[in-house]
């Protein structure tokens, strides 16, 4: 293949488009919002840079912690689930038939053609009181009523009446929601990588002995390991500044520190102390991918040694 040296106009022809894109209308917003966490706030809308720590302190309040906290817990909880669930959906579409993989494929991918918020308001009619969860259950309820009726058991085992869950407005409907929007990124890695995998060391491991629990285990879990890390990074990141879903799906007790920097850059209108929460967020996904880089090159070094 020719190097690009010896056509650097097609070089950066190609390349320069996808770089002032970036810059423009990433690293110098990104820039800006850097500098406004040094600055105070002297008016309803004028901010003064005074390259002051204050706003990177103030957000390191008890209250604000929490809120970190609480947002690392449920975006580490609904990845958890979101890997649960999409290991094995993955897992089902690249040993589909081939005729058929495309469809399931196309299942995998169609919410993205719907706007987020639309989804997430669709689960407001999932699992709010007189949701299509709750009347599920309820016809369920009513099916075992009329079966214990003969024997006098209906009210003992079932009650007089049906008591709907509360589903909604909760931590519960939070990482409900986001593992429900964000799980097409856990399943798209892992099929990439499950698809690529060799079957006959499947084969050979059943062959040896091993039933298809220990096969799923020790095969291919740890195969798929490269498709498991991006998915998790996937679904981890955007779960972890997420705050459509949490102020649609969640209650008084379930903001997130996404809402809370919402509301700063809003309605309280405090641009610095908002911006260094943002960088606070992003200095932790930066650690995280850090790690996962180190984790890596650790891996990569104890394999060629």
């Amino acid at each position: 293949m020719e190097s690009w040296r010896a056509q650097p106009a097609v070089f950066w022809a190609f390349v320069l488009p996808g770089a002032l894109w970036l810059l423009l209308f990433f690293l110098v917003p990104l820039g800006l919002i850097w500098i406004l966490a040094f600055g105070e706030r002297v008016g309803p809308v004028q901010i003064d840079i005074t390259w002051t720590m204050a706003n990177y302190l103030a957000v390191f309040d008890p209250v604000y912690v929490g809120l970190f906290w609480r947002s690392v817990w449920v975006a580490t909880i609904a990845t958890c689930i979101a890997l649960v669930m999409g290991l094995p959906v993955a897992l089902a579409v690249s040993f589909a038939p081939d005729r058929v993989k495309p469809i399931l494929l196309l299942l995998v991918i169609l919410p993205f053609w719907t706007n987020i918020l639309i989804r997430t308001y669709a689960m407001i009619a999932v699992l709010r009181t007189r949701g299509f969860v709750n009347f599920g259950l309820e016809y369920l309820w009513l099916l075992g009523k009329a079966f214990l009726l003969p024997f006098g058991l209906d009210e003992v085992v079932m009650g007089e009446r049906f008591e709907p869950l509360t589903l909604l407005y909760n931590n519960t409907a939070v990482i409900f929601g986001i593992v429900y929007v964000y799980l097409p990124f856990m399943v798209l890695p892992l099929y990439a990588t499950l698809d690529r995998l060799d079957r006959s060391l499947l084969e050979a491991s059943l062959d040896l002995g091993a039933g298809q629990i220990r096969t799923f285990f020790s095969i291919i879990v740890p195969l798929a390991k490269p498709g498991i890390i991006s998915g998790i990074i996937l679904v981890f990141i955007p779960a972890l500044g997420t705050f459509l879903i949490s102020d649609l799906l969640g209650g008084t007790d379930s903001l997130l520190i996404g809402n809370v920097i919402e509301r700063q850059f809003k309605a309280a209108n405090h641009w610095p102390l908002g911006s260094a929460m943002s960088f606070v967020l992003l200095y932790i996904t930066f650690a995280i991918l850090a790690l996962r880089a180190w984790l890596t090159s650790r891996e990569e070094a104890r394999a060629r040694a």
